[in-house]
């Protein structure tokens, strides 16, 4: 994967909890910013079907109501 250089602007307190971070899980602080994106792009990306199409489930013997 290439990566893209980016400029972050972020205060004090979340910096200091970043480098915290990294220290104690032995990661870069980059690494971690890096995570941070890649999570919240997942979260928000946007999805044009459904979960699971018809084809890819099964009855499992419920009852409906």
């Amino acid at each position: 994967m290439a990566l893209k250089r980016i400029d972050v602007h972020t205060d004090d307190s979340d910096l200091a909890l970043i480098k915290e971070a990294a220290t104690r899980v032995g990661v870069s602080e980059a690494e971690l910013i890096r995570e941070g994106i890649h999570r919240i792009a997942r979260v928000h990306r946007a999805c044009d079907g459904p979960f699971v199409t018809d084809e890819e489930t099964f009855d499992l013997g419920g009852h409906a109501t």
